[in-house]
C-alpha cells in the first residue's frame, strides 16, 4: 500500500471539518435575529480591527443614568466596502444605531446600521448585520 493511499483518508477528514470551525466561529446565536432595536448616544471608541470591528457608546435612560452599549460589527474589509472608513466615528458623535440586541438581554448587540451626525447612514456587515423582517421589528 502506497503512503499516499493511507494519507488520503485523513487529509480528506480534516478538510471536511475545516467549513465546520469556520461556521462555529460566525455563529450569531447570541444575538437575536428577529428584533431590530434603536439606540442614541455618544460614541465612546470605535475599533477597527479584524476579526470583528466594535463600536462602543452612552446612552442615557429615561431617569438620565448613563448606559454603556458595546455592538459587533464586521472586519474591517467588509465594513470598507460598505462605505465604512476608520474615521467614519469619532469619539463624542452623537450617532443612532439599529441593532440586533444580545439575547442574554445586556446591554449590546449586532449593529444592523448607524446614523452618523451629518445624516449619513452607514450599513453593517456580513450576516450579523442582516436587518430583521419589518413584521417582526421591535421598536
Amino acid at each position: 500500500m502506497c503512503a499516499l493511499d493511507r494519507l488520503a483518508p485523513c487529509l480528506a477528514a480534516m478538510l471536511t471539518g475545516i467549513p465546520a470551525l469556520a461556521f462555529a466561529h460566525h455563529s450569531f446565536a447570541m444575538f437575536d435575529m428577529t428584533k431590530d432595536q434603536t439606540v442614541t448616544g455618544t460614541v465612546v471608541q470605535f475599533q477597527w480591527e479584524s476579526p470583528h470591528s466594535w463600536l462602543d457608546l452612552t446612552s442615557t435612560d429615561k431617569d438620565r443614568a448613563h448606559i454603556r452599549w458595546s455592538f459587533e460589527m464586521g472586519a474591517p474589509n467588509a465594513l470598507y466596502r460598505r462605505g465604512w472608513r476608520q474615521s467614519s466615528l469619532k469619539p463624542g458623535d452623537q450617532v443612532t444605531v439599529v441593532l440586533h440586541p444580545l439575547r442574554d438581554g445586556r446591554n449590546g448587540g449586532s449593529l444592523v446600521s448607524v446614523t452618523l451626525p451629518d445624516g449619513k447612514q452607514l450599513q453593517g456587515s456580513g450576516g450579523s448585520a442582516a436587518p430583521a423582517s419589518p413584521q417582526r421589528a421591535v421598536p
